[in-house]
């Protein structure tokens, strides 16, 4: 028996708009040995003066295995995620291809050095250690010199391209793409970063909008910057915190109280990593433990062991991997005309002592008030700053583990009937790796039904 939503949404979906015919030239994409077509679309690189210079978007189709019923666009985030690539290598899409197209696509500036076929932004893309809190004005100053000089040596290369980047510029060109689909309304997977390409469209397009899921995203959907910055901090201690009881009931009782001590012992003099002669201040210690801490149970022995062995002298058990040996930010192109930045010290030093009085424990550490460090002093400003979604939009499917879900729940909290699923474990998205929250996502595009409010997976 359906539920009342479920009902709802299908007397809502007996309305949909029909196709139009298809306009793109679709041929074998290069290479292909999965059945993908590819096509190139044509879209302004500046939204906001149609007739100017165009660049080309890159299209990937898997058609439906059965009869098609529509498209969905999905889109893996990144920022960069080769749409293409991953749609070829992700064996994710077969119960959802009975009935509906897979359409992706390469996003805007990100192109061959991240595997994209789209027109790419000249960049020699970096990624480099966040940087340490300022000091003091002048050391506020010369951060945003070092992040100007970063900026500045991929904006020269094309500075029309650099200035439109953000998620609402993709929100635009999924517009195109829908139109040139056919002007269906759109149904939409955003994964990750890409949620924000989601809620962008949301706000530009509402009336467009069949399904939508965000899948492991975070909120930009609101008024209240700071507050969300708030709530980063406190799911952040809250993963911590998992593993605290964990230890409490277990065998590494001791580690919990020796944590803040460590950390404050870190920032007075930060602790080598004999391994690779380097040493990490606290706030390096808290993002790596609050990385480990949402891997769930199968990591925190390790992480017990690492802060033991820090308390002792070494932190080397931090050390990643693989990849950078501190924990560190791309060039963010996109990134940094997405999120609100600190305006000056000041601002900056107020955040940092209100989210470690919230987060003892895991402090600042993975939220966006360490994360837009690097965007201070960019030569270009918030073109899409976050803002509340509109009313009128149809309900919508989120999912998400820790953490996650949480986030998403608050962006689709202002869309009546909305839905989110919760998987109570790690793991970041959950359409490709959990076959329930799958189910439904794919129940969801194809027939308008949504689970019941408060479905876990």
């Amino acid at each position: 028996m359906l539920t009342s939503i479920a009902i709802a949404l299908t007397l809502l979906g007996s309305g949909a708009q029909a196709p139009q015919a298809d306009p793109l030239d679709w041929s074998t994409c290069p290479g292909d040995k999965i059945g993908m077509e590819c096509a190139d679309l044509r879209v302004p690189v500046n939204w906001q003066q149609a007739g100017g210079r165009e660049i080309t978007l890159k299209l990937g189709r898997l058609k439906a295995t059965g009869t098609s019923e529509g498209s969905v666009l999905i889109a893996y985030g990144g920022p960069g995620g080769p749409g293409i690539a991953i749609t070829r290598s992700a064996n994710w899409w077969t119960k959802l291809r009975e009935r509906m197209d897979i359409v992706t696509w390469d996003t805007r500036g990100y192109g061959e050095q991240f595997g994209g076929l789209s027109t790419g932004l000249p960049c020699t893309w970096t990624r480099v250690p966040l940087p340490e809190f300022p000091k003091d004005d002048a050391d506020f100053g010369r951060l945003s010199d070092t992040n100007r000089g970063y900026a500045e040596a991929c904006r020269n290369k094309d500075p029309e391209f650099f200035a439109n980047m953000s998620s609402a510029d993709n929100a635009r060109d999924m517009e195109a793409i829908r139109k040139a689909l056919g002007g269906a309304k759109l149904n939409f997977y955003g994964a990750s970063y890409a949620g924000f390409y989601g809620q962008a469209y949301a706000r530009l397009f509402p009336g467009q909008v069949r399904t939508m899921v965000l899948d492991g995203t975070w909120n930009h959907s609101t008024a209240d910057w700071t507050g969300e910055l708030e709530k980063m901090a406190r799911s952040n201690e809250e993963a911590i915190g998992r593993f605290f009881d964990w230890c409490a009931a277990g065998e590494c009782r001791d580690v919990p109280a020796k944590w803040r001590k460590l950390v404050a012992r870190a920032d007075r003099t930060p602790i080598p990593a004999k391994r690779a002669g380097i040493a990490y201040d606290g706030r390096d210690l808290q993002a790596f433990a609050v990385s480990s801490a949402r891997d769930g149970v199968e990591a925190w022995p390790k992480l017990a062991r690492d802060i033991r062995a820090a308390v002792d002298g070494d932190a080397s058990g931090f050390l990643p991997e693989r990849g950078a040996r501190y924990p560190d930010q791309s060039t963010g192109v996109t990134e940094c005309v997405d999120w609100p930045r600190p305006a000056n010290r000041a601002e900056l030093e107020s955040t940092i002592a209100r989210l470690r009085e919230i987060a003892p424990n895991a402090g600042t550490a993975n939220t966006l008030a360490t994360g837009t460090l690097g965007c201070v002093g960019w030569p270009v400003g918030v073109t899409n700053p976050p803002a509340p979604l509109p009313k009128g939009l149809p309900p919508m499917l989120g999912a998400g583990a820790w953490g996650e879900s949480d986030a998403v729940q608050r962006v689709l909290k202002q869309v009546p009937g909305s839905v989110t699923v919760r998987h109570e474990g790690p793991g970041h998205t959950l359409y490709g790796f959990n076959a329930c929250a799958r189910d439904h996502i794919d129940r969801y595009f194809t027939d308008r039904v949504l689970p019941a409010a408060g479905t876990k997976c």
